[in-house]
């Protein structure tokens, strides 16, 4: 008997990720890709010497990967080289303190006081907590997909689930365990990893401080983007067909069934579809049927898209030697900067900046004597109805004057290379729904923290993988959802 169909819509790493376990687990896998190349927004660009990878530039969790290569008798450390990035950040905040994060606890706690009295217990306490919060997520979130509370009984006892803190959001528990305006903005920020909001995003994410902490930051030589080429040597050597350019128009349905996918060549027939194209995007431009429009609409109430961003290139003529690898510029007023992004839906007026510099962790990124800048500022997505972004000229004043004035001095006059993108850009690039970096947000209300489903409500046959399924953004949890969609595709359709 032939070998059943999988066409995946996107390589994103989600798409890759999904395509190589279900390769494994015995489909024939076809993966089209819209863009010239692999690794959707793990993208790359270069000029004048500088190189810069222009979507993620942070790893975690590095297992994710190891344990995908695994899956197909394959050893990452064949392909990359993962480097531990120390320190982890370097933190500047607006009243002149600065402290750098790092996961050698002594030199961590040396580090914290420079703004709290009580170092030890804050860190210990904290610490701690987190870490149960990683271990309760390694039995459920991390090994199954789960698509709702009812899902997640089933691996938890009631204890365990009350364990998760359930009724508080991460800047609460934050609050009650450091007490401290400085540490609580820095671990807050975390959840932008997921690109969340704090105030309202459920404190089982607290677990990001474990995560980095205890577990590490890294970096792969030569540019993140090897990731994305790891990936696609290893679909090479398992002869999974790659098309890019290559742009899916809609996905054809019969009743409950996905039929296959057409493309401006033609129909491709599959058994089983994978859209590495976010759920709600999904239903309302590929499948587009009247049930399809109506269930993005239903999933747009519950699942909003994450912050988008304003990204910057910039390679400059100089060093700027106060900047480590990954730094991040606070805002003076958390609460603020967050109820504007979040609740009025428009750019901070005083925003935090992220910067990373390559270069600081692999000289081949920038020439002599040169910094290769990424500088990402979170905005709004844009919204459904006013697709017009806003002045994104002007707001690149308004950052590159913050980044000015925090030390940063003679920025704007040492660019030699600039290449920017918008919301508008992202979201036409990887068609992400308003711009959104990270998929969809974590918010205790609306979702319970809880991602679309990755098994489509509509039809049978279509599943998701990617930033707006379990367990979302962020690279090693869109690769780990490539991984679960894969199980749970291996679990219904067989």
């Amino acid at each position: 008997m032939a070998n059943q169909k999988a066409v995946v819509v996107g390589a994103g790493l989600g798409g890759m990720s999904a395509a190589i376990r279900l390769k494994a687990d015995g489909y024939d896998v076809t993966v089209l890709e819209k863009n010239e190349n692999i690794g959707g927004k793990l993208n790359q660009r270069s000029g004048k010497g500088f190189t810069f990878d222009t979507g993620p530039s942070i790893l975690t969790m590095p297992w994710v990967l190891e344990q995908l290569f695994e899956s197909v008798h394959r050893d990452i450390h064949d392909y990359i080289t993962i480097k531990r990035v120390e320190p982890q950040w370097r933190t500047f905040f607006e009243d002149g303190k600065q402290l750098d994060v790092t996961g050698d606890l002594p030199t961590m706690l040396q580090e914290m006081s420079k703004v709290t009295d009580r170092p030890n217990s804050s860190l210990t306490s904290f610490l701690s907590y987190s870490q149960d919060m990683y271990d309760l997520c390694l039995k459920s979130f991390y090994k199954y997909s789960i698509s709702g509370l009812s899902d997640l009984r089933k691996h938890h006892s009631f204890k365990e689930l009350m364990q998760m803190d359930p009724m508080k959001t991460v800047a609460k528990a934050n609050q009650e365990h450091l007490d401290n305006k400085h540490l609580e903005q820095l671990f807050n920020f975390l959840v932008m990893y997921v690109g969340s909001n704090p105030y309202s995003a459920p404190a089982i994410l607290n677990q990001l401080a474990y995560v980095q902490l205890g577990l590490g930051i890294h970096y792969v030589e030569g540019g993140m983007y090897q990731i994305a080429e790891a990936m696609g040597k290893v679909m090479e050597e398992l002869k999974i067909d790659v098309h890019l350019e290559t742009p899916v128009s809609h996905i054809v349905t019969k009743g409950e069934e996905v039929t296959g996918v057409a493309t401006a060549s033609g129909t491709m027939e599959a058994d089983v579809v994978v859209s590495n194209l976010e759920a709600i995007p999904t239903y309302r431009y590929l499948d587009g049927t009247k049930k399809g429009k109506k269930e993005a609409k239903q999933l747009e109430k519950k699942y909003e898209p994450t912050v988008s961003g304003l990204v910057l290139l910039l390679g400059t003529n100089k060093k700027f030697e106060q900047l480590e690898h990954h730094n991040f510029f606070f805002s003076d007023y958390p609460e603020k900067e967050f109820k504007e992004i979040f609740d009025k839906g428009k750019p901070a007026e005083d925003p935090t900046v992220y910067i990373g510099v390559s270069a600081r962790s692999d000289e081949t990124q920038a020439p002599d004597g040169k910094d290769n800048l990424f500088v990402l500022t979170h905005v709004p997505p844009l919204e459904n109805k006013k697709r017009k972004g806003w002045d994104w000229e002007a707001y690149r004043k308004t950052v590159i004057e913050k980044l000015e004035r925090m030390g940063l001095e003679g920025l704007e006059d040492s660019i030699d290379f600039e290449y920017q993108f918008a919301p508008e850009d992202l979201e036409s690039l990887y068609g992400a729904n308003g711009g959104s970096i990270y998929g969809v947000v974590a918010d205790k209300k609306s979702n319970g923290g809880f991602k679309v489903p990755a098994q489509s409500a509509l039809y049978d046959n279509l599943y998701f993988a990617g930033g707006s399924t379990h367990p979302g953004g962020g690279v090693p949890m869109v690769t780990l959802s490539g991984q679960l969609t894969a199980d749970l595709i291996k679990s219904k359709q067989r």
